[in-house]
């Protein structure tokens, strides 16, 4: 077993690693008594997605929050955002789903909300990591132990209402759009074939949608793992194809020639169609691409940045004036007026919607978008080697805009370079993008050249 399988890794949006090399029930129980403390034996409502050890992962903090004198809300398997909601909508003090949303299989977490349905904060991560490793949990007496409810159907009901009341949904089943779907056997599968089929009247084609059943391709959708959906909408001549991450937050965008559209055009292309409806500023991730400044400036909107991870830009958005969000490298759609997170559902609405509202199809509005090219990696790197990685960038960049908020960010009048530690696991996460190839490319090679002669 290599050494990062050991680790438990703790960043923006919760706690994860490999189940059996270090997330273990034990573990995720103790933890989950540590959340109830913190939450003071109120309501949790608890979720999770399809991975086989959702449900052992289900038990043991189910164990943990009734062995602190909490209430505990069984939704089952659902989309996180349907879960993030659901929190806030029943007064919940707080929620927990069970999900290592793109990583791997072998992987799961415990991704933390608060009693708004929000990521937990630095501060309200602080301290309940404090709490945890003091080991103060806690114990509930025989007659404080409270029970554990199932809510099945509620949480969806209204995760799909707040989207319908952004959309014209007579315009949109009058349409009949014919739609591909991916849903990787993930969290989503029932509730999108429901959604699209059911509520917005598709021609719905769809694959890898049921639960029972493991992750067909690799969990993070992006246009090298999602072919079998380029296919399917070639062979079924779809007008748009949707591929989801396995707990639904994540959207990925096919269009009707089958090419899998670049995730930050897909970002652009919703904040379209959001900026004509409502008022606001957007606010996205540092890595993001430039053409979401584009957009905005279309519509007379400002563009504000921070540091990459939906609890990060959801901070963002929060202390701005803001209509539209999200994270546009990860494919994450953040629209407030539904909820203040990342939603696959809001995504595919407002797609259709622009589709059934105005001519054109969606490779012609991606064309219609600013060009930029963008190049990414990433690659291990030790405890140690970022800060000096970073000094040497900045000494040969001298004439770069410089952004030091979540790594280093440099920027030039043509282009820019990111780099920075993953949230989620020990690699070092390299974004370029330029207004031609060949200068991301260079810009690219310019930080992998300075990271194999250290």
């Amino acid at each position: 077993m290599s050494k990062r399988e050991h680790l438990l890794k703790i960043g923006v949006s919760g706690i994860r690693g490999v189940v059996g090399g270090f997330l273990t029930p034990g573990l995720a129980c103790e933890f989950a008594q540590a959340f109830g403390t913190y939450v003071d034996k109120g309501r949790v409502v608890l979720g999770r997605d399809t991975r086989s050890s959702g449900e052992m992962l289900e038990n043991a903090v189910t164990a943990g929050l009734l062995a602190a004198g909490c209430e505990v809300i069984q939704v089952g398997i659902l989309p996180t955002p349907t879960i993030q909601m659901y929190v806030a909508a029943i007064g919940a003090a707080g929620g927990i789903a069970l999900t290592a949303s793109h990583n791997p299989p072998e992987y799961n977490a415990l991704k933390l909300f608060n009693h708004e349905g929000l990521f937990f904060n630095n501060y309200e991560r602080a301290e309940l990591l404090d709490l945890y490793h003091q080991s103060d949990f806690y114990q509930a007496t025989n007659e404080e132990m409270r029970g554990v409810q199932v809510h099945h159907d509620r949480p969806m009901a209204l995760h799909l209402e707040r989207v319908l009341k952004h959309i014209d949904l007579a315009r949109i089943r009058a349409r009949r759009f014919r739609v591909a779907l991916d849903g990787v056997n993930g969290a989503g599968s029932l509730m999108s074939v429901h959604f699209l089929r059911d509520v917005l009247g598709c021609e719905l084609h769809a694959i890898s949608v049921d639960p029972t059943k493991v992750f067909p391709r690799e969990a993070e959708p992006r246009p090298d793992t999602l072919g079998d959906l380029a296919a399917l909408v070639r062979r079924e001549r779809c007008e748009i194809g949707f591929g989801q991450d396995p707990d639904g937050d994540r959207l990925a965008v096919c269009d009707e020639t089958g090419h899998v559209i670049d995730n930050d055009d897909a970002l652009a292309l919703v904040a379209d169609a959001a900026l004509e409806r409502v008022e606001g500023d957007v606010v996205v991730n540092l890595t993001t691409s430039s053409v979401i400044d584009a957009v905005a400036q279309r519509h007379g909107r400002r563009v504000f940045r921070t540091a990459v991870g939906e609890a990060n830009v959801v901070e963002g958005m929060q202390s701005a004036r803001t209509a539209i969000g999200g994270e546009g490298s990860n494919g994450g759609v953040i629209f407030p007026s539904v909820h203040l997170c990342r939603d696959s559902y809001t995504g595919m609405a407002f797609l259709l919607n622009r589709l059934a509202n105005s001519p054109g199809t969606v490779s012609e509005r991606v064309a219609a978008l600013p060009a930029f090219f963008r190049r990414s990696s990433k690659v291990a790197f030790e405890h140690g080697r970022l800060g000096p990685l970073m000094q040497s960038l900045e000494a040969v960049y001298p004439e770069a805009q410089i952004n030091r908020a979540d790594g280093l960010k440099l920027s030039f009048p043509d282009g820019w370079i990111h780099v920075r530690a993953s949230n989620t696991e020990p690699l070092l996460r390299i974004a370029a993008e330029a207004t031609t190839a060949a200068r991301a490319e260079q810009l690219q090679m310019a930080v992998e050249g300075l990271l194999r002669s250290r």
